[in-house]
């Protein structure tokens, strides 16, 4: 994804960012700064470093006090928005470190049209109360990205963003800010509180279920909230977490006809079936399939893939999957012996191998 969005910043969106800088600074070079922006590094920077090239850069052409250059660029990222125009939060999290009250707000207002939630987390590491305590306050925010910022930047393992070890240990303050986000109305909000509590729950499991158990059943949004924030959990085949949700004993359930091809080529799928088969109705259930995939030095890596969750209603009831084996920049397979098993509300029901060749 980043090899695509790298490509972004073409020379019209860079020309563009510098026509709008001009209308706020008429002393802008316009030429200088785009031919500064391509210079023969560029092609060798991927998404990140060309953000944090363009910062630079930025700073290099606006000769200015931060303070002034921050009412520059603070009407000029309004007419840029996305992940791509995150090169202003990197600009406050180079240049503004120093500058705390500034920083904030230019923050506060870039977070509008492009996240901040990268930037914020320098800020959470050097001054955490001063930090937190304008999370509080920007968690009540009449607008829904400034709330959503008070819990996306304090996540503790908020994926391409630099790690906050101290809310891996102890989320405490970080559970202070989903406290006052767990009834927000907007749906992007509620999306960054169960991803939150999502990260909390790779290393703190008890924390989160406590919450469950505290939150299900008290609206239709919390009950989202739960569910999503669970997952892994979840995945995990947590007992208390499987409880919560009446995921219960699977003794009456067996597996029938689970047919796998014997052999799959490599950039292929790999197709299976079964049928779930109960003397009562199935009940409420959770469908899962676990790949133990060969890696290098004959060990074995597992991921697991949801196939069906929710209430059957029926004593049986049959699924044809497939899963595919094309390499993928996350993942290179390796041939040899793979195995596939069929779990059942967390528990393994079901185990075959087949070959990858």
């Amino acid at each position: 994804m980043a090899e695509q969005l790298k490509n972004v910043y073409t020379k019209e969106y860079i020309r563009n960012l510098a026509n709008k800088i001009k209308e706020n600074y008429q002393k802008f070079d316009i030429d200088s700064f785009i031919n500064s922006i391509f210079n023969p590094t560029w092609e060798t920077l991927e998404l990140k470093m060309r953000m944090r090239h363009i910062a630079i850069i930025l700073n290099e052409y606006l000769p200015l006090p931060y303070k002034e250059q921050l009412e520059i660029l603070k009407p000029t990222s309004k007419d840029f928005s996305g992940f791509e125009a995150m090169f202003f939060q990197d600009f406050v999290e180079v240049f503004g470190l120093e500058d705390f009250e500034n920083s904030i707000k230019a923050l506060e207002v870039f977070t509008i049209d492009s996240s901040s939630e990268f930037a914020i987390r320098q800020f959470i590491l050097k001054y955490e109360d001063e930090t937190m305590t304008q999370m509080k306050l920007w968690a009540k925010s009449e607008n829904e990205h400034i709330r959503r910022l008070s819990s996306e930047g304090c996540r503790p393992r908020l994926p391409w963003a630099i790690a906050l070890p101290k809310y891996k240990k102890n989320p405490l303050k970080v559970l202070e800010i989903i406290e006052l986000l767990k009834n927000d109305s907007s749906k992007y909000v509620q999306k960054s509180v169960a991803n939150n509590l999502n990260d909390i729950s790779k290393d703190n499991p008890l924390l989160v279920i406590e919450f469950v158990k505290n939150n299900l059943g008290k609206s239709k949004s919390l009950d989202w909230i739960c569910k999503h924030a669970s997952r892994t959990l979840l995945k995990k085949g947590d007992t208390q977490t499987l409880k919560l949700f009446g995921f219960l004993e699977t003794n009456h359930i067996q597996i029938e006809n689970f047919k796998v091809e014997d052999t799959v080529s490599l950039g292929e799928d790999l197709n299976f079936y079964f049928t779930l088969k109960s003397n009562q109705n199935l009940g409420n259930i959770r469908v899962e399939y676990e790949i133990e995939y060969l890696k290098a030095k004959s060990k074995f890596s597992k991921k697991i893939f949801m196939i069906y969750q929710g209430e059957i209603k029926q004593n049986q009831k049959s699924f044809l999957k497939k899963q595919s084996f094309k390499n993928m920049t996350t993942r290179k397979h390796y041939l040899g012996e793979h195995f596939i098993s069929i779990l059942i509300n967390g528990k393994r029901k079901v185990k075959k191998s087949f070959l990858l060749g």
